[in-house]
């Protein structure tokens, strides 16, 4: 019973975690939306021929080099000491 009860207090605190998803997606190419209530941004691409399959003619989107992108060199960093 107690085990339960500090399990219960306990969840909401790992629910609250700041790191980031492991899964995050850094692409090098994005597909930039307009429209009249704004715009959007999906960096899901690639390749610029991958980007143009989904911002073709008549989708209000085009696309532009991804400033954020860092080529993954497949090495993990080292922790510091």
């Amino acid at each position: 019973m107690k085990t339960t009860i500090a399990g219960l207090l306990v969840l909401p605190f790992l629910a609250l975690d700041p790191s980031p998803a492991a899964a995050q997606a850094n692409r090098p190419w994005c597909a930039q939306y307009y429209g009249s209530l704004g715009g959007g941004t999906n960096c899901g691409f690639t390749s610029y021929d991958q980007c143009m399959m989904t911002a073709g003619p008549g989708t209000g989107a085009w696309c532009v080099q991804n400033p954020a992108y860092q080529p993954y060199d497949g090495r993990r960093a080292r922790p510091r000491r």
